[in-house]
Order: C-alpha cells, then sequence, then structure tokens
C-alpha cells in the first residue's frame, strides 16, 4: 500500500515517520516547509501539492488540525479527491465533527474513493514508540485494509462502528478529559490549601484509586494555567462540538459538560 500523509506537527510527523520506518513507500505534503526537513533523511517523497500525493497514494492519512483543514485539502482542483483514484482511501485523524467526515465521505464516494474516521490520542511520544489509540468509524472491510498502516504507530486500534463514530468517541474522551482536568486542579489547590504539597499529592494519588491522567498532566500546582496556552483552544472546540451533538440528539450531558464548562473557564477559554 502507497500511503500519503498531511499534517506532520508534533503528533503527526512521528506517526508518518513510522510510516516510512516501517517500510510503505511515502508520500508527504506540507503548508509548511520546516515540517519536511526532518525527513530529509528518509526515503520519503515530496509531493507539489495533495492533488500530486493523492495520485501516488493508495492511503492518505490526514492530521491537519480542523474541520476547515479537512475541507481544504480535500476539496476543489488541487485537492485530494481532484487526484485520488478510485479504490482509494481517506483517513481522518484530525479531531473533527463527525459530519465533516460524512460529508467527506458522500463527495469522495462519488470518486469511488472511501472515507474512515480515525482520530487518535496519546501525542507525539506515544506515537514515536507505536503505541497511540485510533478510534475508527466507517467500513469495517476499509478498516482492515489500513490496519497494517496504522499499527505501525498505534496499538490499539479499535472500531467503534459507522462513519462518524470514531470521532465522537474521541469527543467524548476529550470532554471527559477536560472535565477531569478542572477536577484534579481544584484538588491539587485544596491540598496546598490543606498543607499537603501539590507535588507530593500527585505523587501518592497517581498510585492510589483517583489516580487519572488529567492528574499527572497538571503536574502540580500551577499546572492548569500552563495547560490553557497548550491546549485550551483546542478542548474548548472539542467541547463545543460535543455539546452541539449533544443538544441535536436531545440527551442531558450532564455533569460531565458542566464539569469541563468550569475547566474551560478556569483556563480562561470559556465555550
Amino acid at each position: 500500500m502507497r500511503v500519503g500523509f498531511i499534517g506532520l506537527g508534533s503528533q503527526g510527523g512521528p506517526m508518518a515517520r513510522r510510516i516510512v520506518e516501517a517500510g510503505y513507500e511515502t508520500t508527504l505534503w506540507a503548508r509548511r516547509p520546516a515540517t519536511l526537513e526532518p525527513f530529509a533523511d528518509t526515503p520519503a517523497i515530496l509531493a507539489a501539492s495533495p492533488a500530486d500525493l493523492a495520485a501516488a497514494s493508495d492511503l492518505v492519512c490526514l492530521c491537519v488540525v480542523g474541520d476547515a483543514d479537512v475541507e481544504e485539502i480535500t476539496s476543489g482542483e488541487g485537492g485530494l479527491l481532484s487526484a485520488m483514484e478510485p479504490g482509494g482511501v481517506i483517513a481522518v485523524h484530525s479531531t473533527v465533527h463527525p459530519n465533516t467526515c460524512r460529508g467527506l465521505a458522500k463527495r469522495a464516494g462519488a470518486h469511488g474513493v472511501s472515507v474512515v474516521d480515525a482520530p487518535v490520542s496519546g501525542g507525539g511520544g506515544a506515537a514515536a514508540e507505536g503505541r497511540l489509540l485510533v478510534m475508527v468509524g466507517g467500513d469495517a472491510d476499509v478498516l482492515e485494509r489500513c490496519r497494517p498502516v496504522f499499527e505501525s504507530y498505534a496499538d490499539p486500534v479499535v472500531h467503534l462502528g459507522d462513519l462518524g463514530s470514531g470521532q465522537t468517541t474521541k469527543l467524548l474522551n476529550n470532554l471527559l478529559f477536560t472535565a477531569n482536568l478542572g477536577t484534579a486542579a481544584a484538588a491539587l489547590s485544596l491540598a496546598a490549601a490543606l498543607g499537603v504539597s501539590p507535588d507530593r499529592f500527585t505523587e501518592v494519588v497517581s498510585r492510589g484509586s483517583a489516580n487519572s491522567f488529567a492528574l499527572n498532566a497538571l503536574g502540580g500546582a500551577g499546572g492548569l494555567k500552563r495547560l490553557a496556552g497548550l491546549a485550551g483552544t483546542l478542548l474548548r472546540k472539542d467541547v463545543r462540538l460535543v455539546a452541539e451533538l449533544a443538544e441535536r440528539a436531545s440527551a442531558d450531558p450532564g455533569a460531565v459538560l458542566q464539569a469541563a464548562d468550569a475547566t474551560l473557564a478556569s483556563m480562561g477559554h470559556p465555550r
């Protein structure tokens, strides 16, 4: 399988390198040439445009930031769908609205191209070590064609159901993570007020029943403000999306959305 990869940021870059190192013929394209520099010592091929990348690829992996980026790269005269051959697959590793993937699938189907939504979790370090979590929605047979490529950078690769279910699951994951950040930060603040070192508190709780990824991500006192600069905008985007999904489904998100909203407000990124 020939693989194209677009979105060579802190997470996508290590993913693409794992694909190259696994021996797949890999083509890369980037809006920022600097992100291609780490691949100068690899056999990866550099494309002049998304269309050129599509023409050289059986599977195209997208790890761009948001919905508008997916639309821009796939559409138009120089987009992926203008040149991708029938039988090809587009895997959307970005975290976007499920309807973005469904709309793309409808347009791609007219070209004989399949789409899977396959958002990831774990970060660049996990990608470099081949242990990302990939949450996949879409046709099971299409996933099985892609699975060997995904497994070059991921373990596990989980099939969740129809197209869009991967994105929905990732958004729910990020909603809960955002809520957990707020409760963990509040516990750290209370620990300090009660005379317990936040660092020592984290050390103990990380080995106890109240451990969470969010607590360790905070890294002790002041962690929420630090994370706000790194992830506040993205978490707000994801909480907004899942809140919209819940509203359209007339589903009550309950306490988890309330906690996530409190976290976002504390980070200075209110929904």
